[in-house]
């Protein structure tokens, strides 16, 4: 009997996440001494702050180690409200808010909550990988609006407008975007906030962990708009502004309706997240955001640092993300060339194996993101590995014929 017989069809039906996977392939090349540097994963290269680290001591040592309420510690979830007033100009309650394991979890929360089969969801390309997949386990279909590099990777309200039908439930976005850094302006979000207006049915999912990094103005969230806020599922966490990918923290800002759902579907299936990862959250949600800035200044100078590198090199298109911390060239200009061995480099996800096994950098193809002639790569590395992997980088691709 084949593994695919006896697994169930939604299984069998996802794909592996490309990230982890090229991720997972980089290492098992290290494991056989080979020196990878990983531009993979978008993992922030900084510790955790110290007094979020010591928060999680003090928790230990109060005995915080028991089931924590399904939606979350009520003082959490109360830093997350005035976070939200403080920073957003945001009013919620803290029953509007649940907090889950990752801001990963929060998105298939809402996702399992609100789509039903055949429901349609719209996703703007290029998408961070599980959001079509999420959309599949819950038997919807996505619908995809594609952009390109020279329009900054945003749709415009006519797309949007364009890719609505009668079975359009729900539409998700981040931004600061995951995997071209694209910001969308306040007049850019009035402009879909307006499309919105006229469809009372349609769901949105603003999907805003990477706020925090934005080298162009203040973060602007969809649901400051009065008219859709009701609609608007704000998906946030941790990981990415203080540095606590491992700590597993997230939330969800949304109507009552919306949240209690979201605690009925996780309160049967994780419970509450970690207590201990949820103290340190309260410390970092109050303790300001001085360490931010410091990791910001040094994506803003890498950010610099990793554009002039990808100018310099020939077939590669790139331009300036205005957020996150990531780059999405274009390198479509490689496809049909061979490399040393005369295997011909069909798609991105074979430039990208090829620059893991020439060039000894992970990064990941545009493929997996919904954009086949770009691959993504992540600048947060040091400066060294980021001028090395570049230097690497050159080097591999001068070789395809």
């Amino acid at each position: 009997m084949s593994t695919a017989s006896y697994l169930s069809n939604r299984i069998n039906s996802l794909s592996e996440s490309a990230t982890l996977k090229m991720t997972k392939l980089g290492r098992e090349l290290a494991a056989k001494g080979i020196n990878v540097i990983s531009l993979s994963v978008g993992e922030p290269d900084f510790n955790t702050p110290d007094n979020v680290k010591e928060a999680a001591k003090k928790a230990l040592d109060e005995n915080y180690t028991r089931y924590s309420p399904v939606a979350g510690y009520p003082d959490l979830r109360q830093a997350v409200v005035d976070k939200l007033k403080r920073e957003n100009g945001l009013d919620y309650d803290i029953s509007q808010i649940v907090i889950s394991t990752g801001a990963k979890q929060s998105l298939s929360n809402v996702i399992l909550t609100l789509i039903n089969p055949g429901d349609e969801v719209i996703i703007p390309t290029p998408y961070w990988v599980s959001y079509s997949e999420m959309v599949t386990l819950a038997e919807g279909k996505s619908v995809f609006i594609d952009t390109t590099i020279e329009s900054n990777f945003k749709i415009t309200p006519e797309q949007l407008e364009a890719a609505i039908t009668p079975k359009t439930k729900l539409f998700m976005f981040s931004s600061p975007c995951n995997p071209t850094g694209s910001v969308y302006s306040k007049e850019e979000l009035a402009g879909l906030a307006k499309v919105f207006e006229k469809y009372p049915n349609i769901f949105i999912i603003s999907d805003e962990i990477y706020e925090h990094i934005n080298f162009v103005d203040k973060h602007e969230s969809i649901a400051q708009f009065d008219s859709i806020k009701d609609r608007v599922i704000i998906v946030n966490g941790f990981s990415k502004a203080y540095a606590m990918t491992g700590w597993r923290l997230g939330y969800i800002a949304a109507n009552k309706e919306i949240a209690a759902a979201n605690e009925k579907l996780q309160g049967q299936t994780t419970s509450g997240t970690c207590s201990i990862a949820q103290r340190a959250g309260i410390a970092a949600y109050q303790d300001g955001l001085e360490s931010v800035q410091k990791m910001k200044e040094a994506f803003a100078r890498r950010r610099q640092l990793v554009y002039d590198l990808l100018n310099d090199i020939p077939g590669v298109k790139t331009n300036m993300p205005e957020g996150a911390f990531y780059f999405f060239p274009e390198i479509s200009s490689f496809f049909g060339k061979k490399d040393p061995e005369g295997n011909v480099i069909k798609d991105s996800a074979d430039l990208a194996l090829y620059l893991l096994n020439y060039g000894h950098i992970a990064t990941v193809g545009g493929d997996s993101f919904g954009n086949n002639n770009y691959i993504r790569l992540s600048y947060a590395a040091s400066d060294e590995n980021l001028k090395e992997a570049l230097r690497r980088m050159k080097e591999a691709l001068a070789k395809l014929v």
